[in-house]
């Protein structure tokens, strides 16, 4: 494996993690949060969920 692909393999696996967590966090949203920060909560999963996808497309062509 290239150095490149090793990379975005440890970067990737970074970004899954915090992905996982963030769900969690929107999935089971602590009551006394205020609504503008849920929001935000659920844009930032959204924008991690993306760049997640973006970043599995670029590994799999790394390796090839």
């Amino acid at each position: 494996m290239s150095t490149t692909a090793s990379e975005l393999s440890t970067i990737t696996s970074s970004l899954e993690e915090l992905s996982r967590r963030l769900s969690r966090l929107v999935e089971s949203p602590d009551p006394s949060l205020d609504s503008e920060v849920y929001a935000e909560l659920v844009a930032a999963e959204r924008t991690v969920g993306t760049l997640l996808r973006r970043l599995q497309r670029i590994a799999r062509r790394a390796r090839a």
